[in-house]
């Protein structure tokens, strides 16, 4: 059968124009169905957007109903360069007066010089034992301890051996070695700028009386003449400096710790001591986060209202609206969280039972508006119904915070009203999608057929022209003869 390598070639007719029109016609419903898939797909992403929106605000609201948050102390130090505080969930507002007279340290021994830190001094076996040297007193021109010295050992610590042998008994070996004991020793060479310079010092890592080093070692003679150490007999160590426990007074009551981070000297707290010196402390209320929560929530409050709007609202000029305009959903949203808002908490005669009588009122555009005044005054002076107003204790519902939470929880959890329109619209675009591709096939079929006919149609012509051009040469032979 004859071919033609374009359609209407053969037929001298406009046929592949008339196709793509016969095709563009059978298109318009995939299309509409497009335009159906974008539709939906916009409001999917407006719930999106909608559920981010209720997730903070849920953030929000969920920090308010935690009665911690109400109980919470802070402290201010009037001097801050004697100490600083940190304050716990325990701590109580009160006012302290602090006198640092001494701060903790770690105690340091030192060794004889030797004129190398390279050269072999002796092997055998080290322990470093910890604990508080009683009685005695130190020789200041010596360094050590005079007969009479006693020490108790710390029971919580375990002296654990230390083996110098050929590879390590240098004294740069030796320091070596008791660094990555972990002993709970620190170990350097200094060096003093005398014939027989290099000193090894040992720092205990730990401050405080507990921490004073005994140090015991078997061997060879050398090894125990450079680092035995026995504060109640044979010294070979210098002390520089001795370990001691802090000591200071909190509204005059001694107290003394090991370390100067001082832990619950008083109620709640931990004490950073930087220095000797004396300093006031007050601890007080912390309204100031208190402040920064309910401030955050209103933000957080109207965010959403503003989102809202946005996903609802009509542009004249377009004359289109937006992707939420008119949804069930958010409006149903909105009533209820705004219901919540507006239902007072239960409680006694004197207890606060409404937003507003803290200075967050809704307005008439639905978001709320905060007076700061009148909220600084709430909090400076009935903290406590200001936080039964938003927290409640542990088993019970009441209190904005709590309600609000569980309000959003409800409404986007896996059977919530939220949820559920999520899941219509991804069931429909599906549909969408689904409809879309059945279309597009019995497009595609459609098209073919006209094409098929169109091709038959245009070899049918062009066959036709070919016998009429035959028979017209026929005929003017035929005349041209008589």
């Amino acid at each position: 059968m004859a071919s033609i390598s374009s359609l209407g070639v053969g037929s001298n007719l406009d046929l592949s124009t008339l196709l793509t029109q016969l095709q563009t016609a059978e298109s318009q419903p995939l299309v509409n169905l497009q335009s159906q898939q974008v539709s939906f797909t916009t409001k999917l992403s407006a719930y999106g957007t909608l559920k981010n929106s209720l997730t903070s605000l849920q953030a929000a609201a969920t920090k308010l109903s935690n009665p911690a948050l109400f109980q919470g102390v802070k402290g201010n130090v009037s001097a801050t360069d004697v100490l600083s505080v940190v304050a716990t969930g325990t701590a109580v507002a009160g006012d302290y007066a602090i006198d640092v007279t001494r701060l903790a340290q770690s105690q340091s021994l030192v060794s004889a010089g030797q004129a190398s830190a390279k050269t072999a001094i002796g092997t055998g076996t080290v322990k470093i034992e910890f604990g508080t040297i009683t009685g005695g007193t130190l020789d200041p021109a010596t360094g050590t301890y005079n007969p009479g010295a006693g020490f108790t050992a710390d029971a919580t610590r375990t002296a654990l051996p230390i083996t110098i042998d050929a590879s390590n008994n240098t004294l740069e070996g030796i320091r070596d070695a008791i660094n990555s004991s972990k002993a709970g020793v620190s170990a350097s060479i200094v060096n003093d700028g005398s014939a027989t310079p290099n000193r090894l010092v040992l720092t205990s890592t730990q401050t405080g009386e507990t921490s004073s080093m005994s140090i015991s070692v078997t061997g060879d003679a050398a090894l125990q003449s450079l680092l035995g150490n026995d504060p109640t007999g044979t010294q070979n160590l210098r002390q520089s400096v001795a370990a001691q426990n802090a000591k200071l007074t909190v509204n005059g009551i001694d107290i003394s710790s090991t370390s100067n981070v001082v832990k619950e000297a008083i109620q709640g707290t931990t004490l950073n001591l930087l220095k000797i010196g004396t300093s006031k402390l007050s601890m007080q209320k912390d309204t100031a986060s208190v402040l920064s929560a309910i401030g955050d929530f209103v933000k957080a409050y109207n965010s959403l209202q503003n989102t809202a709007k946005s996903l609802t609202a009509y542009d004249a000029d377009k004359k289109q609206g937006a992707a939420l305009l008119g949804d069930a959903t958010l409006r149903n949203l909105q009533t209820r969280i705004r219901q919540a808002l507006n239902t007072p908490q239960s409680g006694g005669p004197d207890d606060m039972k409404v937003l507003s009588e803290i200075g967050v009122s809704l307005q008439k555009d639905g978001t709320l508006s905060m007076d700061s005044d009148k909220l600084s005054a709430a909090l400076n002076n009935k903290l406590d119904g200001v936080s039964k107003l938003f927290a409640s204790g542990e088993g019970s519902t009441a209190g904005y915070g709590k309600q609000l939470s569980a309000l959003v929880d409800d409404l986007t959890s896996t059977h919530g009203a939220l949820q559920a329109a999520t899941d219509g619209v991804n069931a429909t675009l599906k549909q969408l999608d689904e409809q879309y591709t059945k279309m597009q096939d019995h497009v595609t079929a459609t098209v073919d057929r006209y094409r098929a006919q169109f091709t038959q149609l245009d070899l049918l012509v062009s066959s036709m022209n070919n016998t009429m051009k035959y028979l017209t040469q026929q005929f003017d032979a035929m005349s041209s003869s008589d």
